[in-house]
């Protein structure tokens, strides 16, 4: 096995247990990585800011793909952010009135902002995107670098969203991204993108990266890596196209895997 030089982990479903949490030691296990030059990098849906709270103690030393790959930093710096235009984001707002029970959150780098007041759409706004706050989104769209849309679809978007947006909105990306949720952003950005920008910038090939992932957002960034794995708790149709295994998040399947990593073994 080549030597592992950057390890891409998606979190909801993969690294994080059942209820949301970290494994009790994964910072130890980070330092650990990169005391043997392995970069770790969490790519998530979620926003920045929040991944730079979750990984704070080790914050200076790891990378963050956020917003499903549209943000990249790197030691705390930004250094990649793949925006929507103002007219990809107005056309957006407008596709969104069609569906019958959904709402917008504009997301930035710095803040995920929001509109209508309603639950539970602000309640998972508040668990899930630290930063935030309640603006008229038009203003928001007029003035602020917007890099994804989150709609969080009532009915669920494989019943409503799935089946109005892409027809409404050819030219961008649009992917369920978890329970109620679906994100909009540009073509061409997911975490795939985003991971072979940083193999580029570091001259990192894809046989020194290994990549683990639950879902079809993940799809890209597992390809982009020649060591790809997904958890036995996945999703059926990522495990089809993604045949390397690692125990259920559950079980701290892909924690192990990273600690076979930073022995030099496969995971």
């Amino acid at each position: 096995m080549p030597m592992i030089k950057l390890v891409a982990c998606d979190l909801d479903g993969t690294l994080l247990d059942p209820s949301g949490n970290l494994p009790e030691n994964i910072f130890e296990v980070i330092l650990r990585l990169h005391s043997k030059g392995i970069l770790f990098c969490p790519a998530s849906g979620r926003q920045l800011f929040a991944l730079e709270n979750l990984f704070a103690p080790v914050k200076d030393k790891i990378l963050i793909i956020a917003e499903n790959g549209a943000i990249v930093s790197r030691f705390g710096k930004i250094q990649y952010c793949d925006a929507l235009t103002k007219d990809q984001i107005f056309a957006v707002l407008k596709a969104v009135k069609n569906m019958k029970r959904a709402h917008p959150l504009l997301c930035t780098p710095d803040c995920a902002y929001y509109e209508d007041e309603v639950h539970p759409f602000v309640d998972f706004v508040a668990a899930s995107y630290l930063s935030n706050a309640k603006r008229e989104l038009d203003l928001i769209a007029d003035k602020e670098t917007v890099c994804k849309i989150a709609v969080y679809d009532e009915c669920g978007p494989e019943n409503d969203g799935m089946k109005i947006l892409p027809s409404l909105l050819p030219q961008l990306r649009i992917i369920q991204s978890g329970g109620n949720w679906l994100d909009v952003s540009s073509p061409l950005s997911n975490k795939g993108r985003a991971i072979r920008y940083l193999q580029q910038a570091l001259s990192i090939s894809p046989d020194e990266c290994a990549a683990f992932g639950d879902h079809m957002n993940d799809l890209e960034m597992l390809l982009a890596c020649t060591h790809a794995y997904t958890p036995e708790n996945a999703y059926e149709g990522i495990k089809k196209i993604i045949p390397g295994r690692v125990a259920s998040n559950a079980d701290n399947g892909v924690l192990e895997a990273l600690i076979k990593i930073a022995d030099g073994k496969q995971p």
